[in-house]
């Protein structure tokens, strides 16, 4: 079944040696640890006759009897369309310690199923209902994280926007760490950030950036913040003009997108 895929399917996890030339990262005493990222990017079904009235409820019964009881599930997510070239899509995102603990884990799914739907001609309702919701056609990713990372921390209790720069990974560069601390970090609008490169899946020349915003209106606030903290940094215009040649050079283009969280489904 498409949803029984989505959650068991062995796609992309990473647990990959970090290479400091992916954003610029500087030398540290201290080894740095990835964390697991498995991006899976449904489609809702365009068969007019499904009923979403009652998506959410389906996926938080799930979240509720699988999800939220698998320790091995250090995060996950669900993220709605906002600003994407494509309003049909959905992401669920899960992270992993390790690559092991990505392997236990879905054996710990399996069990979970049976266990919160032990008659298996309810089982195969509830997930024939939940599959219905989506397209057949998915993909998948395998990112690992990288060290430079803002942790969450608002007042919100509604759904936040996690607005994601794809970056296609350039030839020298660096500085990403210095402008990352004294920047992003700085950034009162960015409530929090996440960085991650490829470890499997159509490019290896894939590293993503995630920022995560109260509003729309935040993140355009964030744009001049960026520009304000960065001139307070490098006060000289003539090393500014230096240092940033040198960060462009990290990444070669990017595609942006906007997504929304589902606050019920997030662990």
């Amino acid at each position: 079944m498409k949803v029984i895929n989505k959650v068991l399917v062995l796609v992309f996890i990473f647990s990959i040696l970090i290479s400091p030339q992916v954003v610029g990262q500087e030398e540290s005493d201290e080894e740095f640890e990835p964390a697991y990222v498995v991006i899976t990017k449904m489609h809702w079904s365009s068969d007019e006759s499904v009923d979403f009235s009652d998506w959410k409820q389906t996926e938080e019964e799930y979240f509720d009897k699988v999800t939220s009881k698998n320790d091995l599930i250090l995060h996950s997510g669900v993220y709605r369309h906002y600003l994407t070239p494509d309003s049909s899509e959905i992401l669920f995102i899960t992270v992993y310690d390790s690559w092991s603990d990505f392997e236990d884990a879905l054996n710990i799914n399996a069990e979970l199923i049976e266990e919160g739907w032990p008659d298996e001609e309810v089982r195969a309702a509830f997930f024939e209902k939940q599959s219905n919701y989506y397209e057949d056609i998915h993909s998948e990713e395998m990112l690992s994280t990288l060290p430079f990372n803002k942790k969450i921390v608002t007042d919100s209790d509604g759904p936040l926007l996690i607005y994601v720069r794809k970056n296609k990974v350039g030839k020298g560069g660096g500085g990403y760490g210095e402008y990352f601390d004294n920047v992003i970090m700085k950034n009162k609008y960015i409530k929090g950030y996440f960085t991650m490169k490829h470890f499997f899946g159509t490019d290896s020349n894939d590293a993503y950036e995630m920022g995560v915003y109260e509003n729309l209106a935040d993140i355009e606030s964030a744009f001049d913040e960026n520009q304000r903290l960065s001139e307070a940094h490098w006060t000289d215009e003539e090393e500014r003009k230096v240092f940033f040649k040198e960060l462009s050079k990290v990444f070669k283009g990017h595609g942006d997108f906007i997504y929304k969280t589902v606050p019920e489904l997030a662990k």
